[in-house]
């Protein structure tokens, strides 16, 4: 098993210590983006798939670096839509 399988079967599980790092790493694994908003941002982020032209918009986390439980869930559903992860039996597509 991949590198990239093993972060994937990892994601999705929704563990509860899944850090931006990683989530940063699966996103760049499918081919998205990161893109800051701006200066006035703060905290929010956005990861882009050129190709699909498909946005995936988060609050990056803080103080820590530990996602959220509804991020990862946010996030899953997204990539589920679009295609890169099966609804059906959490199969994904490399």
């Amino acid at each position: 098993m991949s590198t990239k399988e093993k972060l994937i079967e990892r994601f999705l599980r929704l563990p509860k210590d899944f850090r931006y790092q990683e989530l940063t790493r699966l996103l760049n694994g499918f081919g998205y983006v990161e893109e800051k908003k701006g200066k006035t941002s703060g905290s929010r982020v956005m990861f882009f798939h050129k190709q699909k032209e498909h946005p995936i918009l988060i609050h990056k986390p803080h103080p820590g670096n530990i996602l959220k439980a509804y991020v990862m869930k946010y996030v899953l559903d997204e990539l589920k839509a679009i295609g890169f992860i099966e609804n059906k039996d959490e199969n994904h597509k490399l």
